[in-house]
């Protein structure tokens, strides 16, 4: 089975980032999100790539880029959807926000959206499919070529701790604190299709496997294989969609840059003919989990011999080796969001600390909000003290 990449000019970007519709006075999700797509000026539903989309759920609006070369663009192309969202939602009492999940609200109450394909994955998946009541962030960077496309997913695969722990954003669900930095891994996890990439060895055995469940009928298209990070041929990418849902807008940029630079780095080392290190498959399964339960906290193995460190140590590492990188492609700023997340704490930390200076899940939901539309970190005593 022959899959043709569709390869670009270089690691361009696009964004996807998935909003909770919350009502703004009960802090509770809100199932309206065909009345706000409607109502959005110039949107068509009929439009081939609309940049304001449907999701699973009717809690749920999608906002995508179009190509970007830089993460200033891609912020820039984010920042006028939501504007546009904002002349809709404002007037209805709807506010907007992004975390993993909603801390209060319960999946049983979700509305599916009016979407054939929706209704068919719910009819397979069942239970699997009606409790994904989870937002998160997909980044898409662009590969020169189909042979470049396996290398890098299988290196980037050494990242899921690190691209979850600094967006882990889901500690709750349905008004009970998990546990987990990151509940939202688990739920959206256990599809049969989804977790942490197969790690193949080069493109004729990536359309191999994809034939193979084709042919067993595990699948009905390739865009159905949810990986944690998966080549897309269609828009001749790799799509990063680790990341839990992001609260706010400089987190999003501080992701694409981790994502730009992270292939360029490796498509200048494929050039220079290096191999791409491959993590093996158990050491992918555990860091991820251990980033699942502990976030920024997590002891992540670092070779295959079972060497650990401190997940932090590794953060302040990476940013440190990607800054040039960065600097040529002009995310150099974004790139340092790391560091500002490691020092105030990432969003599932900044939402405990709510908790724990004594505010309600009520005021985590607010805070959210307020994290969203202002485009800052919010202080958990800021909350308890000021009422956010």
């Amino acid at each position: 089975m022959a899959i043709e990449f569709n390869a670009s000019r270089g690691a361009t970007l696009g964004v996807e980032w998935e909003l909770q519709l919350v009502d703004a006075e009960t802090k509770r999700l809100r199932q309206d999100a065909r009345e706000v797509l409607a109502a959005v000026p110039g949107l068509s539903e009929a439009q081939e790539m609309p940049k304001i989309r449907h999701e699973l759920m009717e809690s749920t609006v999608e906002i995508v880029t179009g190509i970007c070369d830089t993460v200033s663009e891609a912020r820039a192309d984010l920042a006028a959807s939501i504007a546009d969202l904002r002349t809709v939602t404002d007037p209805r009492g709807t506010a907007l926000a992004c975390t993993g999940t909603h801390p209060i609200s319960d999946w049983r109450d979700a509305v599916m959206a009016p979407v054939q394909r929706y209704a068919e994955l719910v009819e397979q998946m069942q239970w699997l499919a009606r409790r994904i009541q989870t937002y998160g962030v997909h980044v898409h960077v662009g590969v020169r070529s189909a042979e470049k496309a396996v290398p890098m997913v299988n290196a980037l695969s050494a990242y899921l701790p690190h691209f979850l722990a600094l967006t882990a954003s889901s500690p709750f669900w349905s008004g009970s604190d998990t546990g987990l930095a990151s509940s939202r891994a688990i739920v959206f996890g256990q599809l049969p299709t989804a977790g942490p990439p197969h790690l193949l060895a080069d493109w004729g055995e990536f359309e191999d496997y994809m034939e193979t469940l084709l042919r067993a009928g595990t699948i009905r298209s390739i865009k159905e294989v949810w990986w944690d990070i998966r080549p897309h041929p269609d828009f001749g990418t790799i799509e990063i969609r680790m990341f839990d849902g992001i609260p706010t807008l400089r987190e999003v940029g501080m992701a694409a840059a981790l994502c730009q630079s992270l292939v360029e780095l490796f498509d200048h080392q494929l050039d220079r003919g290096y191999t791409l290190p491959s993590p093996a498959a158990w050491v992918v399964r555990d860091n991820k989990w251990r980033a699942t339960r502990y976030g920024l906290d997590a002891i992540v193995i670092t070779d295959d011999q079972g060497t650990t460190a401190p997940l932090r140590d590794e953060l302040y590492e990476l940013v440190h080796e990607l800054e040039p990188i960065a600097d040529r492609l002009g995310c150099a700023e974004d790139l340092k969001v790391v560091s500002e997340v490691l020092d105030h704490g990432a969003p599932y930390e900044r939402q405990r600390g709510i908790i724990a200076a004594g505010g309600s899940i009520e005021d985590v939901v607010g805070a959210s909000i307020t994290e969203f539309r202002e485009d800052r970190f919010v202080n958990p005593r800021e909350v308890t003290h000021a009422g956010i």
